[in-house]
């Protein structure tokens, strides 16, 4: 909104240059995001006390020490991420790009759906939220949206591809089968960020970590010098999705600061899907979506733990972790939950150094 309101004036005020460089609006969308959530965030937390009372169900076969450590914590704190990204990202972005809104309906969409099922988690007073079935067939609708909106805008040879890692030059010609690939995608890191949010701060950082990174692919792939440079796909305007990111990294910040160990509030899953799902839409529009397994790898590792624990039961009636997803695993094992989560910090900033040197190994 303030790029196109005032970089028109830039003819006449020097001053508003500065908003044709995605560096300063992407800057300008960290802090504000930032400044949001650290003005909301108390009000918010309070009026959720005040309404959730005992807060967050617990799950009663989870470890044992959440039941005294977590109860009585409110959730839906998605709601302090979510309005600080949106109110930056309407401010800074350039409101004329495509992808910009496709991002922000799947961001949208899946916060929307997230709240459904924390709502009745809570009126409830139940764990179990949402139905799978409901849940699964909005996360597919909407996605479904987002996918065909991508292929339609984008022009070939990047329309209905796949970019490949490591591999200069390489786009996978899917089609049409780009719209269900795309919709798995998203699906799946929506689903993927959920199921990492476990502890407090544990999703939220790599979150952060996996923004950073895409907020940097965003302005290499849409900046054509930079992309030419380093052998990667170019994609005409996707280099706004630089300040939708920066918006989520100050968002994060913010909500960690009411989300840091003992937690006041839980993203719960409208902050969970919306950010998930925000991650794998943004992979599909800069052709970066096997990079995003890279960079998100902490989200593959707790997902495929759950996978594998689930289909080992079935099959053998044995488990292979103690508890899934992984990190509760390592809480069974007696590490500390600050151990826990600083380490998959550790182990998510790795990744994301691993994902970024397919930007220039090729």
């Amino acid at each position: 909104m303030l790029y196109n309101l005032l970089y028109p004036l830039a003819d006449d005020y020097q001053v508003f240059n500065l908003f044709k460089y995605l560096t300063f609006r992407t800057g300008g969308a960290v802090l504000t995001a930032l400044v949001v959530a650290f003005l909301i965030g108390p009000g918010l937390i309070q009026w959720l006390r005040k309404w959730q009372k005992q807060g967050q169900p617990i799950r009663a076969d989870g470890p044992e020490s959440h039941l005294l450590t977590k109860k009585g914590t409110p959730t839906m704190g998605g709601f302090l991420i979510l309005i600080a990204l949106v109110v930056a990202t309407l401010l800074w972005a350039d409101l004329r790009s495509h992808y910009v809104w496709i991002v922000l309906l799947v961001t949208l969409g899946y916060g929307l759906l997230g709240f459904l099922d924390d709502f009745l988690k809570v009126s409830k007073k139940n764990p179990k939220g949402l139905p799978g079935k409901a849940k699964l067939a909005g996360q597919i609708s909407i996605a479904l949206v987002a996918a065909w909106w991508v292929y339609a805008i984008q022009r070939e040879p990047l329309a209905g591809s796949l970019a490949v890692p490591f591999l200069k030059g390489v786009l996978l010609q899917l089609g049409w089968f780009f719209i269900p690939f795309a919709v798995f995608v998203i699906i799946g890191a929506s689903n993927a960020v959920n199921l990492t949010d476990g502890l407090d701060g544990l999703a939220i950082v790599p979150v952060m970590i996996a923004a950073g990174v895409f907020a940097l692919i965003s302005y290499l792939v849409g900046h054509a010098v930079f992309a030419n440079y380093l052998q990667i796909h170019y994609v005409p305007g996707s280099g706004e999705l630089a300040v939708f990111c920066g918006a989520l990294v100050g968002a994060g910040l913010g909500f960690l600061w009411f989300n840091a160990p003992p937690a006041m509030v839980f993203m719960g899953d409208t902050g969970s899907l919306s950010m998930g799902g925000a991650l794998g839409a943004i992979s599909v529009v800069t052709k970066h979506e096997l990079v995003l397994a890279i960079v998100g790898g902490l989200f593959v590792l707790e997902t495929v733990s759950v996978i594998v624990q689930v289909a080992s039961f079935k099959l053998t009636g044995k488990r292979v972790f103690r508890m899934a997803p992984l990190h509760h695993h390592f809480e069974k094992k007696g590490w500390a939950e600050p151990t826990v989560v600083i380490r998959f910090w550790i182990i998510a900033g790795i990744l994301a150094l691993v994902g970024l040197s397919t930007l220039k190994l090729r």
